[in-house]
Order: C-alpha cells, then sequence, then structure tokens
C-alpha cells in the first residue's frame, strides 16, 4: 500500500492482505506490458538509481542497521553491505549492454543457412524475500541483477530489522517509480502471502526450513524460485595447512556480524594431532582481532532475544552433554545487550543439537579426523552445505577433496570471499538451495533465453513435404546418416 509522504515522496506501509499485494504486483505486470523489453539506457538508469541511493544515504543505512541489532559496527556494514552492494551495481553497469546481447550460432548443417540465437527477455516482476542478517546486500544484490535483466521488482524486506526495512522502503521510493521498484514491509503473515503471489520469478534467502514453505507456496502458481538457504558450512584443514592462516581466515569468518552469515564456517574438522596447536593458536588470533569481544564495540551484537536464546540453548545443551567450552578472548555474556562471548567447543558429537542445526552465531565446534578420507566422509555423510573451506598446500589434497564434496560454493586458503566474486554464481545445492546469482549469472537467472531459430528465405526445408515420396526417402536417409 502506498502513502504519499509530506516530502512528496511515496512510503511503504505494511501490507495486511493479499489483496494490496496482487493490485500492486498486477500494476507491476501492467507497467512491464507497456515496455516488456526496457532499452540498455532504461536499464542503465534504474541501475544508477540504486547506486546513488548507497552513496548518498550511507551513513543513514549504517545507523539504520545498527539500531536494528542494537550494535553493529559501521565498519562492517561498510566492508560487508556497502561495499559489496556498490561493487555489484558497478559490475551490472559495466556489462549489462554485453549480457543482453543475443547469443548466436549455426545449426546443423542439414538446416542451413538458416541462423539461431538466444535472446534474453525479461522475465516481468520478480519477488525478491530479504533475510535480516545482511539486509541491504542481500536486497540489493538480487535487485541490481534483476533491474539489469529489464525486470520490475517487489522487494519484501524483514519485519527483524524494521530501522533498515522503514528506511529502505523510504529510499526507495525516492529514488524509483513505484511500478519499477517497491518495498513491502510487514510481519511473517505478509510474508507467507508475499510468496503466494504469482511472480516471473521469486528469489528467498533464509532458513533451509522456511524455504520449503516458501517453495510450497510458490509451486501452486508454477512460480520459478531460487532458494539461497543455508546449512552447516564446514572448514576442513588438510594435514598440510598452513595454521596461522586458516585460523585467522576461520575467525575472521565465523566471528564477522557475530557469525550471524549464512556462509560462515559453521564447525571446523581439524587433525586430531593438530587439536590443542588449533585451540591455542585460535585464543591468541582471536584476542588479536576482537580485544574483549563483549565490550568491544567492533563485534556485533545478536540481532534478537529469540536468536540469543537459542544460541545460548544450543551452547549449554552442549556443555551438559558433554562438551567443553574453550573462550575466544576475555570477558562474559552480557544477555541484556544481546552480546555472546565467542567460544570454541571440544567434545562434540554428532547427536548434539549444535552439531545437527545451523548455528548462525558465534559457536564454533571443533570435529577432530585422523585421516583426509574420514574428513571428506563426515562432510558427505550430511546434507550439502552451503559453502566449504579447505585449508591445504598440497594441490592433489585440495582436489580429492573439491571432487569428493558437493557443496554450493568453495574458497580455498580463505573463508567468504568466494561470494564476492561477480565471474562466480552464487548458491546453494541440495538442502543449502537451488538456482544461482551475481553478475552474469544472475542476469541469467532473471532473464529468459529465449532460443529463435531464423529460417532463410531460401532454404531446403520443403524437401521434407508430404507426400512421401523417392525424394522424402532420400532426404531422410541423407540425415539419418549424419546423425
Amino acid at each position: 500500500m502506498l502513502n504519499r509522504a509530506a516530502d512528496g515522496s511515496f512510503r511503504s506501509v505494511p501490507m495486511n492482505d493479499t489483496n494490496e499485494l496482487s493490485v500492486l504486483l498486477q500494476r507491476m505486470r501492467d507497467a512491464h506490458g507497456r515496455d516488456p523489453m526496457p532499452a540498455w539506457a532504461v536499464r542503465a538508469k534504474r541501475l544508477r538509481a540504486l547506486e546513488t541511493l548507497i552513496v548518498e544515504h550511507r551513513n543513514e543505512i549504517a545507523r539504520a542497521i545498527d539500531a536494528d541489532f542494537g550494535g553493529r559496527p559501521g565498519e562492517e556494514t561498510d566492508l560487508l553491505e556497502i561495499f559489496p552492494s556498490l561493487s555489484g551495481v558497478r559490475h551490472a553497469l559495466k556489462h549489462g549492454r554485453r549480457w543482453m546481447k543475443p547469443r548466436r550460432s549455426l545449426p546443423g548443417i542439414l538446416f542451413m543457412p538458416a541462423r539461431n540465437e538466444m535472446l534474453p527477455q525479461p522475465l516481468g516482476v520478480v519477488g525478491i524475500i530479504v533475510p535480516w542478517n545482511y539486509p541491504l546486500y542481500l536486497a540489493v544484490g538480487p535487485l541490481a541483477d534483476a533491474l539489469a535483466a529489464g525486470n520490475r521488482v517487489l522487494v519484501k524486506m524483514s519485519e527483524f530489522t524494521p530501522a533498515f526495512s522503514e528506511l529502505f522502503a523510504k529510499l526507495v521510493s525516492r529514488y524509483f517509480q513505484p511500478d519499477e521498484v517497491h518495498v513491502v514491509t510487514g510481519d511473517a503473515s505478509v510474508a507467507q502471502a508475499f510468496s503466494a503471489l504469482p511472480f516471473d520469478h521469486l528469489l528467498f534467502t533464509g532458513s533451509t526450513a522456511v524455504g520449503r514453505h516458501v517453495m510450497k507456496a510458490a509451486a501452486a502458481n508454477l512460480t520459478p524460485v531460487t532458494l539461497e538457504l543455508g546449512g552447516k558450512s564446514p572448514a576442513i584443514i588438510g594435514p598440510g595447512a598452513r595454521m596461522d592462516n586458516a585460523v585467522e581466515r576461520i575467525l575472521v569468518g565465523k566471528l564477522f556480524n557475530a557469525g550471524q552469515t549464512c556462509i560462515a564456517p559453521d564447525y571446523v574438522l581439524v587433525p586430531r594431532e593438530r587439536m590443542s596447536e588449533f585451540v591455542g593458536r585460535a585464543r591468541e588470533m582471536a584476542q588479536n582481532l576482537y580485544p574483549l569481544p563483549t565490550e568491544n564495540d567492533q563485534y556485533a551484537s545478536i540481532i534478537s532475544e529469540r536468536q540469543y536464546a537459542r544460541l545460548a540453548k544450543l551452547r549449554d545443551d552442549a556443555v551438559a552433554s558433554g562438551a567443553r567450552v574453550e573462550a575466544l578472548g576475555q570477558g562474559q555474556d552480557r544477555a541484556a545487550q544481546r552480546r555472546m562471548m565467542p567460544v570454541m567447543l571440544t567434545d562434540v558429537r554428532d547427536d548434539m543439537s549444535v552439531m545437527q542445526e545451523e548455528i548462525f552465531g558465534p559457536l564454533l565446534p571443533l570435529v577432530p579426523y585422523d585421516s583426509l578420507d574420514e574428513a571428506i566422509a563426515y562432510v558427505t555423510s550430511h546434507p550439502h552445505p552451503l559453502a566449504l573451506y579447505v585449508f591445504e598446500t598440497d594441490a592433489a589434497l585440495i582436489d580429492k577433496v573439491l571432487t569428493r564434496t558437493s557443496a554450493g560454493g568453495v574458497s580455498v586458503n580463505d573463508t567468504l570471499y568466494h561470494i564476492a566474486q561477480h565471474e562466480l554464481p552464487f548458491g546453494g545445492v541440495g538442502p543449502s538451495g537451488m538456482g544461482g546469482y551475481h553478475g552474469e549469472a544472475g542476469f541469467r537467472t532473471f532473464s529468459h533465453l529465449k532460443p529463435v531459430f531464423r529460417q532463410a528465405r531460401f532454404n531446403g526445408a520443403g524437401l521434407l513435404n508430404p507426400p512421401y515420396g523417392a525424394r522424402f526417402k532420400k532426404m531422410l536417409g541423407i540425415m539419418l546418416k549424419r546423425m
């Protein structure tokens, strides 16, 4: 529902029934029908508007996200949300015109001199459901891809980031017409109604459990979906790993945003004989990265009391079942501020909840192994993760892990950074998701590559017309021999 604000812009308010959402979707469909194949100049204008929105309101965005988290460093928002968002938009601006060009190819020799091509065509109206953990980046990333592909976009923000969601809705209404991009706010019931709309494509980022419901709702309309889910992303420390590098990159990947990252290392597989080495170096490294973490304004808070309680229960239940806590830094939890001490957990077992659920917080279980084959078998015996991290110097061992495991994406001798590569698609596999986006892969996700066969004026197609006689049999014989 759109209300005009005092400054003349449109303001998004929560939508409480499906009819309001359906009306908005239909307006976007009508607008798309009037311009179903926007020229590059139109697409570029929309992308530049998105770029300007981010640049001009960078500080407001950081303050709103900080308020929603009850404490998230502006440096992390700049690094993990502002930078990748702008980078993605600018990559689309640089390459989008080329992505739009038809892909031409020659037909089979029997169909010469005809021509084949695939014509990238906008799907129409795209729906994007945004999670709370990176509310700017996980809105702008797919939004930029969808705009580059020439679509109209309806965005549902998370109810768990109310300050940023309201800000983003207000800003989008200033920089875009309501039938180009529109932001919807509201609770889970709004999200449920949103996912049931007959979009031309729906992208959801969130948990596997909710993803199942989204896919079920979309299936009623045969809406194609891209699901960016999660799971337990492992880090494997190989026998030849550089331990200092492995510890540093795992802790950075784990403790950014206090572990509230879908591709954060969920647990670490460590050679048994190097367990004590890992624990000792991790303590030292954590002290360097986040001195007194729960009193450090560069260490994020947990998003909500509910999430804080869930994480505390995972940790406490593991300890009650025999796990040991190894603190990463000095200090103690500050529950009132939702500041949780980062810890490692040793002596964990598969039947513990912390080894069954995606953690999504600053708890890092360590699992010892006796051979790399055993580590690989451990990973493959569990659902395919969204990310996999391998630390090793032996190229043959790295290839062994890569060829024998399945994951949505991989970083070797680092964490997280595969998500920042515009030339690599980002997405899950199996329970961690389906489909992908980013860069040209995102453009293709939100486009239909329409196959077109262009027949030449002078051609031999008529030689196969009925009535079937000697000429037909001769031509068919030639064709069958060439198959």
